[in-house]
């Protein structure tokens, strides 16, 4: 079941799309250590109205971990916005955590809008990493 010698440690990925309307996700890959774990592709923009993607959930080796990701964005309009639709935006961003034995490790990666109005659609699009820690390493 577990592997001789300690309970190992467990990680918990998911993505929350909460990007607004202006953006269609396209492409989202995230790696773990350099090595491509997770893949989405779709450019008619459909995964737009996926809210959460499960990215990694299982045993993971103790220790220092880099999880990375990519999210590429096509811009979404219609009317006077529709010139929009010819934009591409790309987000990467990692982010390093610690798995510790015997413990549960969940990451919440949200992908969302930062800045106002005022700010220029390329520099909107933005990554940020929440990481909880529970014991135990059987899940939640």
């Amino acid at each position: 079941r577990l592997h001789a010698g300690g309970v190992g440690a467990r990680a918990g990925i998911v993505h929350h799309n909460k990007m607004g309307n202006s953006y269609r996700l396209i492409k989202l890959v995230y790696a773990l250590d350099g090595q491509q774990i997770f893949t989405r592709n779709d450019p008619s923009g459909a995964l737009h109205k996926e809210k959460t993607f499960d990215v990694l959930s299982g045993p993971i080796a103790p220790g220092s971990h880099t999880i990375s990701v990519l999210a590429v964005y096509r811009g979404h309009g219609y009317g006077v916005f529709k010139y929009l639709n010819k934009y591409k935006f790309t987000v990467r961003s990692s982010h390093t955590f610690t798995a510790s034995e015997g413990k549960g490790t969940s990451i919440k990666v949200n992908a969302f809008e930062r800045g106002g109005v005022t700010t220029p659609l390329e520099k909107r699009p933005a990554i940020d990493f929440k990481v909880s820690v529970s014991d135990g390493a059987k899940g939640e």
